[in-house]
């Protein structure tokens, strides 16, 4: 019967035989045979050319002191071969590639560092020897070339013959020994990797289930699947099922989750990875001696329940059943889109270099994660392994529980403790979606458990070797967004010297851009009517039109008392206030001023007593503009206003004694004339949005988003009820006032707002912002549009774009500008903002609110024109 031989997908393969004994005729068959590419292919005499141009020294029939330099050289240049094949070998399993190396490898020394280097690799390593005929060696070496010798041959031969046996006990993955007409009659085939499957329709990676049978369902249900007259669930996709590990233990219905897994994967509907409870609990049923603790008693209860209800025969069976699957279940699994890693699952992490590969070191640490020593309790300390992931996939994982769904360094937690209380999560690729069900209880009860620990240490600081990198946040409404490193390392070193404590930064507002066209108008650069042509072509057809404060942008933070905020920022305190770089808007002394006349206005209006909340969180215009824009103004806009008009007033002047005496500059007069009127224009703008104060008398709060109170967000709120909550505020603190709006609708309301925002640009005011009916608004494709667009007046964008902006040539410059950078950031930002105070009034950990605000201030680091 024909021996069959399967090569690894990866790894090392080694030929073994004297010379003569076919190892070149071989590969020569299975190059032809298409089993082995030529570059998979590396051999001694190969590289002896390549590093001294010969592969063989003929060293008979020369004289003994000739032979012994010749014969010197000859091994100088074999070790040099096999110094640059091992380093090209070396280089080749880095990257999981299959290597066939022909040479003779006759002693077990040579053969050992074959077997070293594919254990470092994880790698496999397979030895074929040739076990041939020493006539047939005579006969093919007297064909040859150059001849190696009967002599060399015969040593060769023996050397080969007293170390075969070696062969199965030296660390080969597997070997074969073949004579002649074996190796003439053997099937090679190549084997693939069975860690790598396709995406296909779509993949839902599920968290740890742990025996949470009822939640399992209810999830599946959620994500679109049915059950059939089998029994089985099959969605009408096509998609499949993945199961990061721990389905079973802790939880009440463990074998129903085994039975599930058991009968889906079987049929290709479902994958599983290995665990370490699914490792504890196979070794058990493999007749081991494993102490079951940490639930996995559980399931030696649920098995003698089982053996009850169905005899013992059935219970030998399914545990044999059980058994299989645990044991078969692969560390990993790399899914594929057009042949291209995308995306891994695991149990509890993995290095870069073990993914798509296989050993037992892999498995531990798939199974454990990186760990380092032992916490008072016994439980182990985990390491962050994820801040070192840097090879591109998308790493899905579970283990470690954590509140939230964690998405850092391109890696994605998906363990969100459905036994202890929490949820269940399913990972939606290539949606990049998050689905969950919550936990109908919390079955381990647990003193210990994760949602005790996240709670003690909510407040601890985040790690940032995890954001150094550059790091991905998961956003509910625009899904993954990645920061790139170059802007994170500044903003971290900015956050680290110059802004609030990050307990309680906890939002930056949303960049705004224009709308995406100029104005079609011959003499504006921005105009409503672009603004509102840009909601109707995403099918929003009511906006709210807020008059535009020429203030500083300022979040407010106030709580009811100080007890109130503990829970909140760990400390107590009444409130803070800031700005969109996370910097105090005032001194010390004027923002506790500030804050606490605040505090006594909402607490005397019995605010916080009527929302039922201990805090309230605003985004807000604080004016005047000459706050925090001082030095601004006195270093560019009144000197550069003062000395253009003094400029054009003397060159004007000149101008005129020239026309007296004759000469023809009556266009250079009125070109001067209109210059002189824009910088007066100019420096009346700027002077408009600016007044004394005196301590907190002058200070102007103009609130226009009530984003949170305590329990909720309001994100599900129009405008017009943001509206309305700013006048209800504004009537209970002098420091606060209301914003005008206007409500569009149709045509007519379209032209009352266009007329409203002539009549207050021309008076020197700003202009207005654009925002769809609702706050979080998509258009009929569901993607989501601008939150706001900002429409500013002719004469305010003089402090723009400069004096003379206006003027023709200048303006149809402008009027090439490309907004497409601004609105994506605006958009990501905006997500970034409302993920970060859904995370805060949830309570999650700091590391998590603190992460989508770094993302904003990353982004508001990247390049695009300040002027937009």
């Amino acid at each position: 019967m024909s021996k069959e031989i399967r090569f690894p997908h990866a790894g090392i393969v080694i030929l073994v035989g004297p010379s003569n004994s076919g190892k070149t005729t071989l590969l020569n068959r299975l190059l032809e045979q298409g089993i082995l590419l030529r570059s998979e292919i590396i051999s001694s005499d190969q590289f002896r050319v390549l590093v001294a141009d010969t592969e063989f020294i003929e060293l008979n029939k020369r004289p003994q002191d000739e032979q012994d330099v010749l014969f010197a050289e000859y091994q100088l240049i074999s070790q040099k071969a096999f110094e640059a094949m091992t380093y090209l070998l070396e280089s080749r399993c880095d990257l999981g590639r299959l290597t066939v190396v022909d040479a003779t490898h006759l002693w077990p020394e040579d053969r050992k560092r074959y077997i070293d280097l594919a254990r470092r690799q994880h790698l496999q390593v397979m030895a074929i020897a040739l076990d041939i005929d020493n006539k047939l060696l005579f006969e093919r070496d007297e064909l040859r070339a150059q001849p190696r010798g009967r002599q060399r041959i015969k040593q060769q031969v023996r050397t080969f013959q007293s170390n075969l046996r070696s062969l199965k006990t030296e660390g080969f993955s597997s070997s074969y020994s073949l004579n002649e007409v074996e190796l003439e009659e053997a099937i090679f085939r190549r084997s693939t990797n069975r860690l790598l499957q396709e995406v296909g329709t779509g993949l839902d990676f599920i968290g740890d289930i742990h025996g949470c049978y009822s939640e399992f369902v209810a999830l599946l249900e959620k994500l679109g699947y049915r059950s059939d007259a089998e029994g089985l669930y099959t969605h009408p996709e096509g998609r499949q099922l993945v199961s990061v590990g721990d389905v079973l233990s802790r939880g009440p219905n463990s074998l129903d989750c085994l039975k599930f897994f058991i009968n889906h994967v079987e049929k290709g509907l479902a994958f599983m990875v290995d665990s370490n409870h699914g490792w504890k609990i196979a070794r058990w049923l493999s007749g081991r001696k494993v102490e079951l603790a940490h639930g996995d008693e559980l399931i030696a209860a649920e098995f003698d329940h089982y053996e009850r209800e169905h005899g013992q025969a059935a219970a030998e069976e399914l545990k044999e059943t059980v058994k299989n699957l645990l044991l078969s279940a692969p560390s990993n699994l790399v899914f594929t889109n057009n042949g291209v890693r995308v995306v891994v699952a695991t149990h509890a992490g993995i290095k870069d270099h073990y993914i798509g590969k296989e050993s037992k070191r892999i498995s531990d640490f798939c199974r454990y994660g990186d760990t380092e020593g032992f916490e008072e309790n016994g439980k182990p300390v985990r390491k962050d392994w994820f801040v070192n992931h840097s090879s591109g996939e998308t790493i899905v994982w579970g283990h470690d529980p954590r509140p939230q769904p964690m998405v850092i360094n391109n890696t994605i937690n998906i363990d969100q403790g459905v036994v202890f209380g929490g949820s269940l999560t399913a990972y939606r690729y290539p949606e990049k979606k998050f689905v969950a069900v919550e936990a109908q209880r919390d079955y381990a009860e647990d003193p210990e458990s994760f949602l005790q620990k996240w709670k003690k240490e909510r407040f601890n600081p985040p790690n940032i070797q995890s954001f150094l990198q550059g790091y991905s946040v998961m956003t509910e409404d625009y899904g993954e967004i990645k920061i790139q490193a170059d802007y994170v390392k500044p903003v971290i070193e900015t956050i680290s010297h110059y802004t609030i404590p990050i307990e309680e930064l906890l939002y930056i507002p949303p960049t705004m851009s224009p709308a995406s066209e100029p104005s079609s108008l011959d003499n504006y650069f921005e105009h409503p009517q672009e603004a509102f042509k840009y909601y109707r072509n995403q099918g929003i057809m009511t906006m709210v039109v807020e008059k535009k404060h020429m203030g500083s942008r300022g979040i407010l933070l106030l709580f009811k008392n100080e007890e109130a905020a503990v829970g909140y920022v760990g400390t107590p305190m009444l409130g803070t206030i800031y700005t969109r770089t996370g910097r105090g808007f005032f001194n010390q002394e004027l923002s506790q001023k500030i804050i606490k006349q605040l505090n006594s206005d909402l607490n005397q209006g019995q605010y916080f007593t009527k929302n039922n909340t201990d805090f309230v969180l605003l985004d807000a215009e604080i004016l005047p503009w000459n706050l925090k824009a001082k030095e601004l103004i006195s270093s560019q806009y009144a000197h550069v206003s003062e000395v253009a008009l003094l400029d054009y007033k003397k060159l004007l002047e000149k101008l005129e004694l020239a026309k007296v005496n004759g000469w023809d500059v009556a266009a250079w007069i009125e070109e001067y004339k209109g210059k002189a009127e824009n910088a007066q224009v100019f420096r009346e703008v700027f002077q408009n949005y600016c007044w004394d104060t005196l301590g907190a008398e002058g200070i102007k709060i103009a609130p226009f988003h009530v984003l949170a109170h305590q329990g909720r967000t309001y994100f599900d709120q129009t405008h017009l009820w943001h509206m309305e909550q700013n006048r209800e505020l504004a009537k209970l603190s002098d420091l606060l006032i209301e914003t005008d709006y206007k409500v569009v609708t149709d045509e007519h309301s379209e032209e009352e707002a266009i007329r409203w925002w002539e009549e207050m640009t021309e008076n020197g005011h700003e202009g207005f912002v654009v925002k769809p009916e609702t706050f979080i608004a998509r258009n009929e494709k569901g993607w989501l549009v601008q939150p706001a667009i900002k429409v500013r007046g002719r004469k305010y964008l003089h402090i723009i774009y400069g004096m003379d902006y206006l003027q023709l040539e200048n303006l149809v410059r402008l009027k090439q500008r490309s907004v497409k950078r601004k609105q994506r950031h605006a958009l990501m930002e905006f997500a970034l903002g409302v993920e970060g105070v859904k995370r805060f009034v949830s309570q999650e950990p700091l590391s998590r609110i603190h992460e989508c605000v770094l993302a904003t201030l990353a982004l508001e680091a990247e390049p695009v024109d300040p002027r937009l």
